[in-house]
């Protein structure tokens, strides 16, 4: 299932929703498209152009969202927020 993941991150948006079309062109029912901090944006767009533009047939299953704690570059422990959308194709 791991196959399923797209990690959103730094790169334009629509690198990201080619990624997804593909996945369901290879036949993949499903999409996990997961984010942090700054990229949750660009992952809700990608669901969103997915669904609006690609795939019509499509519809997010579960959207979940939480923190994760980490260490900086000065070794203090912050916050990050996180979120995982379940996208599927009909």
């Amino acid at each position: 299932m791991a196959v399923n993941i797209i990690y959103v991150g730094s790169k334009p948006v629509m690198n990201y929703v080619l990624a997804v079309v593909t996945r369901f062109n290879e036949g993949n029912s499903n999409v996990t498209i997961r984010a942090r901090g700054k990229a949750i944006n660009k992952a809700v767009d990608t669901v969103e152009i997915v669904k609006n533009r690609f795939i019509p047939d499509s519809k997010v299953i579960n959207i979940d969202i939480g923190t994760e704690h980490m260490n900086n570059n000065n070794d203090e422990e912050i916050n990050v927020s996180t979120i995982e959308i379940l996208i599927e194709k009909n």
